[in-house]
């Protein structure tokens, strides 16, 4: 039930984001892609190593107020976390479908902060294990929830040409799996090009 009313919630604002316009600035969209610096967060206690990858994607920008818009973004995105004890290393690699609805305050013409709730859907995943001996490694497979949800902030700098870098946090707040509680944890660092 929880599920189904996030869901009525995001595509309420969705419908939102569409119908408002503001006349002194136009609704944009655009391409943006970039870093991740992704880990998990296992029961709020620790935190895992860092996972390298990147995310791709659009963007639609529709201005509700001369400094305030609502930016909705479609991305593929590549999270996921390694643990490394020892001389082992267990690396498990998640990809993600991502939709993040963003609040973005403009307090100067070109700097913005943003902040608001992005919903996911792992539309694959990869585990790898290397126990320092080839003889020795393995693979083994753990089943990730297909549905993950949190909340993103972030800021960054738009020039009046339409050319944005920006960095993000997303705090997961759905478990990956069912033990342990762990959530996803990821760094962005992107550009972005208005059509």
């Amino acid at each position: 039930m929880k599920k189904n009313q996030l869901i009525l919630l995001f595509i309420a604002m969705i419908s939102a984001s569409i119908v408002a316009q503001n006349d002194d600035k136009k609704s944009k969209a655009g391409i943006k892609g970039g870093y991740n610096l992704s880990a998990v967060s296992f029961g709020g206690d620790s935190e895992t190593a860092q996972l390298h990858g990147f995310h791709i994607g659009f963007y639609g920008e529709s201005f509700i107020g001369s400094n305030v818009s609502l930016q909705l973004e479609l991305l593929y995105s590549q999270q996921g976390y390694k643990i490394i004890d020892g001389g082992s290393t267990y690396k498990q690699e998640l990809d993600y479908i991502n939709l993040p609805l963003m609040l973005k305050l403009y307090p100067s013409k070109n700097f913005f902060l943003d902040a608001g709730p992005q919903i996911g859907f792992s539309i694959s995943h990869k585990e790898t294990f290397d126990s320092g001996f080839i003889l020795y490694d393995t693979s083994k497979e753990f089943e990730p929830r297909n549905f993950d949800w949190g909340l993103n902030f972030g800021g960054g700098f738009k020039t009046n040409s339409g050319v944005t870098l920006g960095v993000r946090y997303h705090l997961g707040l759905n478990d990956i799996y069912d033990e342990d509680k762990p959530k996803n944890r990821v760094w962005q660092f992107y550009i972005g090009f208005d059509f």
